[in-house]
């Protein structure tokens, strides 16, 4: 898998032609460092041409990172992030002695006498200040200082561990924001403050707070095993979501897991991590081996933005991939072996931080968000995956009114799968909203769970056979079905019969059917993957609809 990794980050560099980078650098010497963007891609290819990778930069990556240490410790441009990286360059380049040891030196020594206030954006200074998860990014790259030999930074590490640590739920979840204040946690933003835990305590961190996060992380260990898709995806929802580079992420964290499972002699557990791994590398392999090669999980045009908040641009988060996988590497250990994944019925439910709900059976994945941000997703059942089927064929991530990234819709609307009522002759649909959680269950061959949406109960079951949601309460009923129309590169073919819809997409097809009338709700809308067009099945008093997905 080590080589797997390499191979990964070299595949995420090859997104950038040589003249994109000549000309990337002729734009950051000409404006100057404004984000982090360029000190991750010089840091990556200096680790690839250490590991005898892309030697046909080395003459352009030694001005690069001439200009990035020179720099970066008087300018704020997210150094937060990019100190680590490059630092895990350095070693990397001093390891294989890529360079003379003298050149290296004298990159290193522009990181020891940092002046936080200058080099870093967001940090901790007392503990009232609240900078979220930009205090770990900062931790982590004092702590790679330390780790280098160039000064001692463990109080300012550990200042900032004390502010982080209560953002951490009872699942071992990490929550960006208070509840009270903000009730929408970004699930991405769950994964990142681990990686960057797993990088401190592999880089040997055991100050007063080892013993808290390392449990902490082994309790997280157990909703993120079974949060993964059957294909392999880590969950939707809120900002930065279904880029490439948040899967990597979850590499190192379950690198380090198979780890510290290993070493406590939960063998079983660290071959699960393992299995999850392989999944996550096969999905990210099918997405970088796309041509061309996007930084997000859609082919619309890159010029386009299609998917992307304003901040989420190609330059910045496709090296990303390269720099989040390479910690994965550092910590992979081959002597654990790889077991299969756990294909067997479950139900999950988050804290109220996140509001989630999984469902496993029978090769599908389903996840539900019952309050969703309205910016970024919409509530309703919002992921329907089937093993080896395209993930966006059914639904990947919901459909928002109101989205706070760049779609194609002039008129969007939300759409996931979802109930709706019939109220003064118009439809509503409880894709806004708390929907609530009565009950869930696995069975030997089932999953199954009841949400209650306002007055209408929705009754989920999941099995080998598909998904069957049966709803009840009083006059007209609907369930919202999302039909795939076009990714940003094929469209799908949709067949509508009066109790049936069919959609049809890289030789899968996701078909519902229903005991009552299956209409055009004339909706459309996007998420991140695409666009997509909604229907309903409308009966009254109850209504049944079978959602399966297979090969044609």
């Amino acid at each position: 898998m080590k080589e797997k990794y390499i191979e990964l980050m070299e595949k995420s560099l090859s997104a950038y032609t040589n003249e994109h980078i000549s000309e990337y650098f002729d734009r950051v010497q000409k404006e100057g460092l404004t984000e982090h963007g360029f000190a991750r891609l010089t840091a990556n290819i200096g680790i690839l041409i250490s590991h005898g990778r892309r030697e046909d930069l080395r003459p352009i990556f030694v001005e690069m990172m001439n200009f990035c240490c020179k720099n970066m410790p008087k300018t704020l441009a997210a150094n937060d992030f990019t100190v680590r990286e490059i630092l895990f360059c350095l070693m990397s380049l001093e390891k294989y002695r890529t360079f003379d040891i003298e050149k290296i030196v004298w990159w290193k020594s522009y990181f020891i006498e940092i002046d936080r206030n200058l080099c870093y954006t967001k940090f901790a200074k007392t503990l009232d200040d609240d900078p979220r998860n930009w205090a770990l990014f900062t931790a982590v790259s004092e702590w790679m200082r330390k780790v280098c030999g160039l000064c001692d930074t463990e109080e300012f590490v550990e200042f900032q561990l004390d502010v982080q640590l209560k953002r951490f739920d009872e699942n071992g979840q990490y929550h960006d924001y208070e509840i009270n204040d903000h009730p929408y946690q970004p699930i991405v933003y769950d994964i990142v403050p681990r990686f960057l835990v797993a990088i401190l305590i592999h880089f040997g961190y055991r100050g007063k707070y080892y013993e808290k996060l390392r449990s902490l992380m082994k309790k997280a260990a157990e909703i993120t095993l079974n949060y993964i898709s059957v294909n392999g995806e880590l969950p939707f929802g809120g900002r930065s979501n279904q880029f490439i580079n948040n899967d990597s992420q979850l590499l190192t964290y379950l690198e380090f897991m198979a780890n510290i499972f290993y070493e406590d002699g939960e063998i079983e557990k660290a071959k699960q991590c393992k299995a999850r791994i392989k999944q996550l590398v096969e999905d990210m392999e099918m997405w970088l081996s796309k041509s061309p090669i996007y930084h997000i999980k859609n082919r619309f045009p890159l010029e386009t933005r299609f998917g992307c908040e304003d901040y989420g641009y190609f330059d910045k988060y496709m090296i990303t991939a390269a720099s989040n996988i390479y910690p994965a590497y550092l910590m992979c250990n081959e002597d654990i072996p790889c077991g299969e994944p756990d294909e067997s019925p479950v139900t999950m439910e988050t804290s109220q931080y996140f509001h989630k709900l999984f469902m496993r059976a029978g090769g599908y994945f389903a996840e539900f968000d019952l309050n969703a941000d309205p910016h970024y997703d919409c509530s309703g059942l919002g992921r329907l995956h089937k093993k080896d089927a395209p993930s966006v064929l059914c639904i990947s991530v919901p459909c928002p009114k109101h989205p706070n990234y760049v779609i194609t819709v002039d008129d969007p609307s939300d759409i996931s799968i979802c109930p709706g009522y019939k109220k003064d002759g118009e439809w509503v649909f409880a894709t806004e909203g708390l929907q609530k959680v009565i009950s869930h269950a696995a069975f030997e061959d089932r999953a199954e769970a009841e949400i209650a949406c306002g007055d209408v109960k929705a009754r989920y079951l999941l099995d080998s056979t598909g998904m069957k949601v049966t709803l009840s309460g009083d006059g007209e009923l609907a369930l919202m079905l999302p039909a795939l129309t076009f990714d940003g590169e094929k469209e799908s073919r949709i067949t509508h019969g009066e109790n049936s819809l069919e959609i049809e997409f890289e030789g899968y097809v996701c078909r519902y059917t229903s005991n009552g009338s299956i209409e055009d709700l004339l909706r459309e809308g996007g998420n991140r993957n695409g666009i997509y067009h909604a229907y309903f099945a409308k009966g009254v008093c109850g209504l049944e609809v079978k959602i399966e997905i297979f090969k044609k």
